[in-house]
């Protein structure tokens, strides 16, 4: 079985309705991407909500995938007329074959390295090194596959903080991954918390397959006790909302470590938390910073 991937220009302000159009109009599905993307004139689309005032492309590619003998001509004008644009006068298209589209996914993850001892192994692979502590971890709708710098800032962290029978709590769990991680560096009492249930979900799951006693719970849930170790990977508008019951959940003497944060962003979240707790750069990546400090 194949496809027909067709692909056009356009602008910001007409990809997101053109795209609506085409599946209206019998695309099987559409997507935009940054015509630019791998140039020097890449625009990044990302950032906290809010940051990003004029979301989309100037130069935006559509994708759109058709059956082989769709009539496409006729489609996108449809489309066109339909969203009220103009047609596009050229364009490209390629035909797709079926694939092993889980096979091909899974190729895209290896193994990851955090240290000599850590290692985070997706599901389907062999662990590069059995002596060491592996956490299996796939992909998934949850944030926190080991990929992103602030991943790795806190398991890091936590790999040269966590001593055993400490007590931890992951503030943000995401996918767990830290929460397993301080499980199996030798913390014996281990919780994580978020406010997406479908995290939650996926954390559960996560602990279970890599045989680690954690408790997870929603955020609207009440959340009581204090921890030796806090971690916390959230971005820094919610770090400075959170700050007060973040804090309140690291004990006389416990750590506590923040990432999420990009360099320019670190001297407001230390004066944010400096009532309870004195932070420093703990260590850096990229653009990322983590601050660490321990409750007086």
């Amino acid at each position: 079985m194949a496809w027909l991937s067709v692909s056009f220009l356009t602008d910001a302000v007409s990809a997101e309705p053109f795209c609506d159009a085409l599946l209206e109009n019998g695309a099987l599905s559409a997507s935009i991407e940054d015509a630019d993307a791998g140039t020097a004139d890449e625009k990044p689309q990302f950032g906290e909500p809010g940051s990003v005032t004029t979301p989309g492309w100037d130069r935006s590619r559509i994708v759109a995938l058709f059956e082989t003998d769709a009539a496409v001509d006729a489609m996108l004008a449809a489309a066109a007329a339909a969203a009220g644009l103009s047609a596009p006068t050229e364009y490209t298209a390629e035909t797709i074959e079926e694939q092993n589209w889980v096979q091909l996914t899974q190729s895209q993850f290896d193994p990851i390295r955090v240290s000599d001892r850590l290692w985070i192994v997706p599901s389907w692979h062999e662990s590069p090194d059995p002596t060491a502590i592996n956490l299996i971890l796939d992909p998934g709708m949850a944030f926190g596959t080991g990929s992103h710098p602030t991943t790795r800032l806190c398991l890091e962290w936590l790999e040269r903080t966590v001593r055993p029978g400490d007590s931890v709590l992951d503030y943000g769990c995401g996918s767990g991954i830290l929460a397993i991680a301080a499980g199996k560096l030798g913390a014996s009492d281990v919780a994580g918390v978020d406010i997406d249930p479908q995290a939650v979900a996926a954390a559960i799951a996560n602990a279970e397959r890599n045989a680690v006693a954690a408790r997870f719970s929603d955020s609207g849930q009440a959340l009581a006790g204090e921890y030796d170790v806090v971690v916390a990977n959230i971005l820094s508008n919610p770090l400075r909302v959170l700050a007060p019951a973040i804090c309140a959940h690291v004990r006389r003497g416990g750590r506590l470590a923040l990432s999420g944060i990009l360099r320019e962003q670190a001297a407001e979240i230390i004066d944010v938390y400096a009532p309870w707790i004195a932070l420093q750069v703990a260590d850096t990546r990229e653009d990322w910073i983590c601050l660490a400090g321990v409750r007086s």
